[in-house]
């Protein structure tokens, strides 16, 4: 059996520490587990953003109207695509992470009626290119079946941390290059079953919307680490991707932010449009409008309304200029 090459280096201990402390701080205030609403805006952050890497155009509220039943202005493939994923995704929990048939079956979950070969290994060579270089070059068709055994032999019986782990059988599922199409979200979503299956958290984390808005960063790692044989790069990227998905999740009450605030005055939407975005800017500074679409699946129309509202009665000021305008808390902090 073959045995992945990976370094853990001083960078990757520290960032699995800070992710272990994060899960725990999410755990132990149980604010996210009771958010049924939140939960499925992050599977649906998630869906849109790993169809967005390649290169879906359909924004986070065509998503989630595909989902709802709407009708989506499209092409037939875009919208397949976002129901075929959303059912890959829905079946997560169920899937055994070390089994190839599970495996196949993520697969044909999200490549029915876009490829002729949905749920099956490629039978011949391929590579990933940019323009007309080659960048990589798929394992030999041959093999693929075996490697993909192998790998997932290897993950079961591992004791390594599947924070790592994960990482290193994603980047491996790139390398391999297993089907002729769907390598991309196939590896992000095993990476998410394994974490998942560690904490039930990472099964509604959106990591795929961090990686998304670091896609060069993505790519670039995927090379290093393509070159040098070592997923060390790669390990360290996808690690960092998850600590920002995690720092991203509200974690404080809307009083612990603004302590004088009577949100009697407040409809449920709007209060929890402001816990969310606050919770952002505690600990970014500052929030743009689209950041805002993404965080909370609301419409650019909808999104100024509320800005406009907390702006007025001093929750919120601004800075900058139509698209570069930002949010921030008032200097108070206070309502």
């Amino acid at each position: 059996m073959n045995i992945p090459i990976y370094t853990i280096s001083t960078k990757t201990i520290d960032l699995v520490a800070r992710i272990a402390e994060k899960v725990g701080e999410i755990r132990g205030s149980g604010e996210y587990n009771r958010n049924l609403r939140l939960r499925k805006i992050n599977r649906l952050r998630s869906i849109q953003s790993s169809l967005a890497i390649e290169n879906n155009p359909l924004s986070l509220s065509q998503v989630t109207d595909i989902i709802d039943g709407k009708r989506v202005l499209g092409l037939p493939h875009e919208i397949q695509e976002v129901k075929n994923a959303y059912q890959a995704y829905e079946y997560m929990l169920e899937y055994n992470p070390y089994k190839p048939k599970d495996f196949l079956k993520a697969h044909q979950f999200l490549t029915s009626q876009l490829v002729k070969d949905a749920g099956q290994f490629r039978s011949q060579g391929v590579g990933v290119y940019d323009g007309t270089k080659l960048i990589h070059a798929g394992a030999s068709y041959q093999f693929v079946p075996q490697l993909i055994t192998n790998l997932l032999t290897w993950a079961k019986k591992t004791d390594i941390h599947p924070l790592i782990k994960s990482s290193i059988v994603h980047f491996e599922i790139e390398y391999i290059h297993p089907f002729m199409d769907g390598n991309g979200r196939i590896g992000r979503l095993w990476q998410t079953l394994i974490l998942s299956q560690w904490n039930e958290l990472f099964a509604w984390l959106p990591v795929e919307t961090v990686v998304y808005e670091n896609q060069q960063g993505y790519y670039d790692a995927l090379a290093v680490s393509q070159k040098s044989g070592d997923s060390q790069a790669f390990i360290e990227f996808m690690l960092t991707a998850i600590l920002q998905a995690l720092e991203e999740l509200p974690n404080k009450k809307i009083t612990d932010i603004f302590t004088d605030i009577n949100t009697d005055m407040f409809s449920k939407a709007e209060l929890e449009f402001l816990e969310h975005i606050a919770n952002y800017i505690d600990k970014n500074g500052e929030i743009s409008n689209y950041r805002a679409q993404l965080l909370t699946n609301k419409s650019d129309i909808s999104v100024k309304k509320y800005f406009a509202k907390f702006v007025e009665l001093g929750l919120l000021q601004t800075e900058g200029n139509n698209k570069g305008r930002k949010y921030k808390l008032t200097n108070n902090n206070k309502y």
